[in-house]
């Protein structure tokens, strides 16, 4: 499989990891929109949001973690934001499904 998250995972491709769990990977994203911008990850292949309905131990590993980062990274008071985008018309560029978790600043809505 030629997926580049796949590649994180098993060591291939280099990131900057912040938490690893058996499930799950966290990782610095390369082009951060907000101070704090980690990319959580299930280690199943799973291509996006929507699929992981039909892993929901991925999925709950998946948002517990993605809340361990927020308090790790010191945003879980000020507040964050979790993010999926979901296909390509919605910015998703790997498709392996993964949450942005961002903070650091002012989010505001709506987005984008």
């Amino acid at each position: 499989m030629d997926c580049l998250f796949c590649k994180i995972i098993s060591g291939e491709v280099p990131a900057q990891v912040v938490r690893e769990t058996e499930q799950t990977l966290a990782f610095r994203d390369i082009n951060p929109q907000a101070p704090v911008h980690v990319l959580v990850i299930p280690k199943l292949h799973v291509p996006d949001f929507a699929s992981l309905a039909e892993h929901p131990e991925a999925l709950a590993a998946l948002a517990a973690e993605a809340a361990k980062v927020a308090d790790a990274e010191g945003v879980a008071k000020s507040g964050y934001r979790v993010v999926f985008n979901t296909g390509s018309g919605a910015g998703q560029t790997v498709f392996h499904a993964h949450a942005h978790v961002l903070g650091g600043r002012g989010l505001n809505w709506p987005p984008g």
